[in-house]
């Protein structure tokens, strides 16, 4: 045989599409659309719960109807997407979530916006993995691949902080209802644009049949485990329901597992998640999201309460963080994705926001935001944004086609349950810290100005003693990533799954050595 025949010869890899920024664009836009969601509601739920008439004791489920639907449905979601094809799931997905978007906006009673939230949950469970896994199958080069997730990436972390933004806005110049209407023009350009520009490659999907114990018993065990963190926060953790609740969670989960390892076409294939560089990623991103979801809601009511922030000034006050996140996913993360290892990323990223969180350690009712909450809040998104971009990308990379889209959803679902557990332990444990120091401080206040110093200084002090739990969990979060995540950095060449048949297969480029003779 010839000299150049006993190189490596490569199977041609798929051409990349050519209009995938075009679709990346449309892809953010949805992308930042589920996750202003998640938060642009928090700001409005006080106006919107005073003209529905809805009491406080029923006042969560605005937002506990969303995170059960969202939250338990993501693995069907991913599955859906694989079978139908991730073009027809996301154009649906947002068609879907448009819809019940416009009826949250014009629902007149608590009933009517209960169930549109849950059709939100339902609609962004389809709509959510089938983005991310969009982006996996169209951007194959590495450096491409970088450039895109480093755009996601930083819509994924900071998008949160917008909504609170444009919720206030909303809230404060126009109506409470304006919160839900503006998803609708969000939904039809991204889905127009999706129409007409994304081109799905060929012979990605998965025809398998649908596996429905699977799909049960996934379904039932996310929402047993969100809904036992979400009802620990109102009714404590020794509640019957709450531990009844974590109980049937794990006997779902570990039914799902078992017969996940069983049957012929499962919905979550256990090479998706027992290959360890993404067991490694699921693990510390839905932990980092636990410290960054706490944090969210303690700064929100910290700038509101103690500082009389009014809900727009408050938006604003997260912008630090934003521009931290976006600098570190798309300049950073970005810039070094395809010269260093992920986990070199990865770790050093979430002990920066580690770094972040400890500052906040420092907070008391006179605390200035320049000094502390501005460098606090940089290094926070810096952080997140650095660690966060290699971790969406790496997530998705070395699946086969056919299962990107569960694969997508995982990201998803650590961290929709990294946010139900952050808002729970950390509420839990601000709580206790809050309720201990008043009932040490409140005898020696005579006045009730005195009283209502000890009330905000209590305040704080729960605060500060839930973001070290938040310091500690971001440090393993950054130990996680460093010891489990042993991915090099990717070439230059095609990064995405093959769908040769192998997990194991990474490249497009099926490289195959002949010997010469």
């Amino acid at each position: 045989m010839s000299e150049t025949a006993s190189k490596t010869l490569a199977a041609p890899a798929r051409e990349p599409d050519a209009g995938r920024w075009k679709a990346l664009v449309f892809i953010a836009l949805a992308q930042l659309m589920v996750v202003l969601d998640a938060t642009i509601v928090n700001i409005a739920l006080p106006s919107a719960q005073q003209d529905l008439g809805i009491s406080d004791g029923n006042r969560q489920w605005v937002v506990t109807a969303y995170a059960l639907a969202f939250g338990g449905l993501l693995l069907f979601g991913g599955r859906i997407a694989d079978l139908w094809g991730r073009k027809k799931a996301f154009v649906v997905g947002l068609g879907g979530f448009a819809a019940a978007s416009a009826l949250g906006g014009a629902a007149t009673n608590e009933a009517m916006m209960f169930g549109a939230r849950a059709l939100q949950g339902v609609f962004g469970a389809l709509l959510a993995p089938a983005a991310l896994s969009l982006l996996a199958v169209m951007f194959t080069d590495a450096k491409e691949r970088a450039k895109a997730f480093g755009i996601y990436g930083a819509i994924a972390g900071g998008g949160g902080a917008v909504g609170l933004i444009l919720g206030g806005f909303l809230t404060e110049y126009l109506d409470w209802r304006w919160t839900f209407f503006v998803n609708i023009p969000f939904a039809i350009v991204a889905a127009a644009g999706a129409y007409f520009v994304i081109r799905e490659p060929e012979g990605g999907r998965n025809r398998s049949p649908l596996d429905i114990p699977g799909v049960i018993l996934s379904t039932l065990g996310l929402v047993a485990l969100v809904y036992g963190f979400t009802r620990a926060e109102s009714d404590g953790w020794s509640d019957s329901v709450t531990v009844g609740m974590f109980v049937a969670s794990a006997v779902l989960l570990l039914s799902f597992v078992l017969v996940e390892s069983k049957v012929r076409a499962p919905l979550l294939p256990l090479r998706v998640v027992t290959e360890r560089n993404r067991g490694g990623i699921y693990l510390s991103l839905g932990l980092a999201i636990i410290a960054m979801f706490g944090l969210f809601l303690f700064l929100t009511y910290y700038l509101q309460i103690v500082k009389g922030y009014s809900p727009v000034k408050t938006g604003f006050a997260f912008l630090p963080m934003i521009a931290g996140m976006i600098t570190g996913s798309t300049q950073i993360g970005t810039r070094l994705m395809t010269r260093v290892a992920p986990r070199l990323l990865m770790g050093p990223g979430f002990l920066v926001a580690a770094l972040g969180m400890l500052l906040l350690t420092q907070l008391e009712i006179g605390s200035s935001y320049a000094a502390l909450l501005l460098p606090a809040m940089l290094l926070l998104g810096l952080g997140m944004g650095t660690a966060f971009m290699p971790a969406m990308s790496l997530a998705t990379q070395g699946v086969e086609p056919r299962d990107s889209g569960v694969a997508s959803a995982m990201v998803n679902t650590s961290q929709q349950v990294g946010g139900a557990i952050g808002t729970a332990l950390l509420n839990t444990i601000a709580a206790s810290a809050t309720t201990a120091y008043v009932t040490d401080h409140i005898a020696g206040a005579t006045s009730r100005s005195q009283q209502q110093l000890v009330q905000l200084e209590g305040m704080v002090q729960g605060y500060t003693s839930a973001i070290w739990f938040a310091v500690g969990i971001l440090v393993v979060a950054a130990a996680i990533a460093l010891t489990f995540v042993n991915a090099g950095r990717p070439g230059a060449g095609p990064v995405a799954g093959s769908g040769s048949g192998r997990d194991a297969a990474d490249a497009d480029e099926v490289q195959i050595p002949v010997v010469a003779h």
